[in-house]
């Protein structure tokens, strides 16, 4: 069976099965603080596991893109050296939501994997959860005793926590599970040694390939187990296992899901797959790297410098760096890749085609920037390597690997590796103590400690901000918390006008106030489906009625900014053309932030049409066209525009002003006049094909034009009130430039006398021509000279100036190339005379130069380094 065979079997098998069948979610995870990315297929169901939201079926299945860089045996330094882990995989599943439970879950599993699937019985072995007397949780005999009607109790596996315990987190729902594993080894190796005790023992042919996870307890805080209301089942299937195992394949990467990816690099790089052990390797890093960022891209994730950008960011450079290094590419290639897996997974997966050029565009720039960034890293490498030879030195510290790691981006084993090839060793140990003390610094920053939840009532929460800014509410769950050692609690309402962060719109402030108190919200988020009310303190009697009231001029003004970014959307898209599409936007009350996609800086031009634009909806004073609860297909019908990546429900809320229609949650202006007014501020590029435009409207839009118009003024009255300000500008601007080309000629005539009067002082010391003065002249006329008199006296020559303007004292030193060939380096030597000045300096080893502040000590300086030539 093909690939595409493979996933479709299984989705209809469980579609026959009365489950509902559903897209993929995004890789990319928002509203979730604990989560970057999806991990596994049971991220997008966290709030009905935690009863946060009703399931909308009862019985799921999917195909779901997971990506996973950390945790156990998913080291993203790794991925490529095995032939069964990834990034980016899918993971294949179905969910019961308080329906059927382990018997029908197994009864479902044996029915797909052996009559359906056709594999053989005597390779599949389960494994069952033995108890834990730490939790006090009883050896799973239901589950044992129903596999024993699929397999031998010999091919049955007891396994503890670490393998058949499966929990979300520290805390929150849990429960054992059920895995099966398949023995991919010849008929030989297994009569020679049976499978079962090869299970879970990271043996490669021996593995996982489908988790049964029985949902029955939460796990509180202080560590103990409660019974879940509802028990659920959950199962993720590795589908390229699965694949490997009906293709008759040891490696994943022999299947048909990777080996067109594989070909295309064979092909590009000339080079053959299986003929090389390293040139292996690196195939099977690009083909799944490519997954990864690609899937990300589409999803609406960019490689950048910060979370979960940094994490896409470093799995393409990875993916580069293997191809730079063991492949011969040094130009982009990895976007050429993109083709092939658009045309491969672009049936199931539509948003690749749909976003092809687009990821092609972004990962071409990411790979140009970072070929940079290696050629770089290798001239830094290579200055260091050289001082390493001249202090006799065969291990480069730690630190300096570090730096070059993680302020230049180089790669640990391409250190590693070139310096292998010049004989030199690196101070693993040193980077690894680097590396845990930045791991542990990033640990600290980010740690919360969280208490359980304290319910007072049940039920689910009801937000009213849409209508009203106030509303009557009692608290129906609370819970302390406590991060870099500022505690707050976390609130959530049975009823709440305050909007939670989410959709790029910040959170509501404002109180809650009771007869006897009155407590401050200083942010509402959203977190696991839940709007969460963020207080420094909790009401000393939480169970009494409040009312909630949100900041309403800090609303206003945001509503402003949210409606002005839909309109701006609009006319960037009329001005520039329907490519545009948004990928990301932060509206607050001060300031609005639009990111979107377009390949080129604006115009001065097109950036006051779109203001025009935008300005003209405000003045026509458009209602707002809200519906709410409008199937997902009917709002798309309508034109509604989508985010990429965006997680959407079944039903929606469309947003109507005019021609502009979006789908979105967010707070709105009742009618676009009352935004007042819209300016740009800036329009600048964040990323590879992508714009960000930042703006104001309202009141932050008049101070905006209020602080123009100031400086207006305040350069006015600089030039006396002149008329016409800019020609006025002009003519300064043209004049100074006229006193600088003046002040450039006077410079060069002194610095022409100088050198004359200088050549005179030039003297033999011991067959070594030396110029040994002192300047009062500006460093870089002082430089100059260094270098004229270097270029014309090209045989044992040293130049060597002391300089003290502006009071502080300055050491200058040049060598011609014969000194340097005989082992000096101005830079040591001016870095150790320098010490005499309390400076520092550094340089090449033909120049160099230092600065200071003990003007006292020049004049040694001068003659240490006079000495060490003279004496030589």
């Amino acid at each position: 069976m093909t690939s595409k065979e493979i996933r479709a079997t299984f989705l209809e098998f469980f579609r026959n099965k009365g489950h509902e069948i559903i897209p993929s979610a995004p890789m990319t995870v928002k509203n979730d603080p604990s989560l970057m990315f999806t991990n596994a297929g049971m991220n997008r169901f966290k709030d009905i596991f935690l009863g946060n939201e009703p399931a909308s079926h009862k019985r799921i299945a999917d195909t779901q893109k997971c990506l996973r860089v950390s945790g156990k045996h998913n080291d993203l330094e790794e991925v490529g050296r095995d032939t069964y882990h990834h990034t980016m995989f899918e993971m294949l599943g179905n969910w019961s939501f308080g329906d059927y439970f382990k018997r029908e879950a197994i009864a479902c599993a044996w029915e797909l994997l052996h009559d359906v699937f056709g594999l053989p019985a005597d390779r599949l072995y389960a494994t069952v959860f033995e108890g834990s007397d730490a939790d006090g949780t009883e050896k799973d005999v239901e589950s044992l005793e129903l596999w024993k009607q699929y397999l031998p109790e010999s091919r049955i596996v007891f396994g503890g926590k670490k393998d058949n315990f499966w929990e979300m987190g520290d805390t929150g729902p849990c429960g054992p599970c059920s895995e099966i594993h398949f023995d991919l080894r010849s008929d030989e190796e297994r009569a020679a040694c049976g499978g079962a005790s090869l299970v879970n023992r990271d043996d490669p042919r021996v593995i996982e390939i489908w988790n049964l996870v029985f949902m029955q307890f939460d796990r509180k805080a202080d560590g103990t187990l409660a019974p879940l209301p509802a028990r659920h089942v959950d199962t993720g299937m590795g589908f390229e296992r699965l694949c490997m195992a009906l293709q008759n394949k040891t490696s994943n990467y022999d299947t048909d899901v990777f080996s067109p990816i594989i070909d295309a690099v064979a092909r590009m790089s000339g080079r053959q797959y299986g003929a090389d052990r390293d040139t292996d390797i690196a195939m099977r890093v690009v083909a799944d790297h490519l997954r990864a960022v690609a899937f990300s891209i589409a999803d609406g994730q960019l490689p950048s410098n910060v979370k979960a950008g940094y994490v896409i960011r470093r799995i393409l450079r990875r993916a580069v760096r293997y191809g730079y290094t063991f492949l011969g590419f040094d130009s982009p290639f990895v976007c050429r890749l993109v083709e092939t897996l658009a045309a491969e997974m672009g049936d199931t997966f539509p948003e690749l085609r749909e976003q092809q050029a687009f990821i092609e565009r972004v990962v071409r720039e990411e790979e140009t920037s970072f070929l940079r960034t290696l050629e770089t890293g290798i001239a830094m490498l290579e200055k260091r390597m050289s001082e390493m030879k001249s202090a006799n030195l065969v291990r480069l510290k730690g630190e300096d690997i570090f730096v070059l790691y993680d302020s230049y981006g180089f790669p640990l084993d391409l250190t590693e590796l070139i310096l292998k090839e010049r004989g030199l060793e690196a101070d693993r140990e040193g980077f690894d103590a680097e590396m845990k003390k930045q791991k542990e610094r990033a640990r600290n920053a980010a740690t919360v400690e969280a208490g359980d939840w304290v319910t007072l009532q049940a039920g689910e929460s009801e937000f009213t901000g849409y209508d009203e800014s106030e509303t009557r509410a009692r608290i129906r769950r609370y819970r302390k918390m406590k991060r870099n050692g500022r505690e707050f609690y976390q609130l959530v309402l049975d009823k709440s006008p305050f909007y939670a962060e989410m959709g790029g719109q910040t959170g509501d402030c404002g109180h809650l106030v009771s007869d006897s108190e009155r407590i401050e919200i200083f942010d509402t988020r959203k977190e696991n489906n839940l709007s969460v009310h963020l207080a420094a303190r909790l009401p000393a009697d939480p169970s009494a009625e409040f009312t909630a009231v949100i900041d309403a001029a800090k609303r206003r003004a945001t509503e402003c900014n949210h409606t002005a970014t839909h309109l701006l959307h609009f006319a960037l898209r009329k001005t520039l053309g329907t490519h545009v599409e948004q990928k990301g936007s932060f509206v607050s009350p001060d300031v609005l932030r639009f990111d979107f996609q377009h390949f080129g800086k604006m115009s001065g031009e097109e950036l006051r049409a779109v203001e025009r634009t935008v300005a003209a909806a405000i003045r026509e004073n458009i209602p707002l066209d809200e519906r709410r609860d409008v199937p997902l297909d009917e709002a798309r019908a309508m034109g509604a525009a989508a985010l990429f990546g965006e997680k959407y429900g079944d039903r929606v809320r469309v947003v109507r002003f005019g021609e502009s229609a979006e789908l979105c949650g967010g707070t709105h202006v009742a009618r676009t006049g009352d935004i007042g007014s819209f300016r740009i501020v800036s329009e600048a590029s964040i990323s590879a094909g992508i714009r960000r435009i930042e703006a104001v409207t309202a009141e932050r839009c008049e101070d905006y034009l209020y602080a123009q118009q100031d400086l207006i003024a305040d350069l006015r009255n600089m030039f006396n009130n002149a008329p016409d300000l800019v020609k006025t500008l002009r003519k300064v601007f043209d004049e100074n430039q006229e006193l600088k080309t003046m002040i450039e000629s006077f410079k060069r005539e002194k610095q022409a006398r100088v050198k004359a009067e200088l050549s005179k002082q030039i003297k033999n010391a011991g067959g070594t021509m030396m110029l040994a003065v002192s300047l009062h002249l500006p460093a870089d006329i002082i430089r100059d000279l260094a270098l004229g008199f270097r270029s014309e006296h090209s045989e044992r020559f040293v130049f060597i100036a002391g300089g003290d303007a502006g009071n502080k004292p300055s050491i200058t030193l040049a060598l011609s190339d014969d000194l340097v060939a005989e082992g000096f380096d101005a830079a040591k030597i001016v870095r150790a005379a320098a010490k005499k000045i309390q400076g520092g300096g550094g340089g090449q080893p033909h120049f160099a130069a230092a600065g200071g502040k003990n003007l006292d000590g020049l004049a040694a300086a001068i003659d240490e380094i006079r000495n060490l030539f003279a004496k030589s």
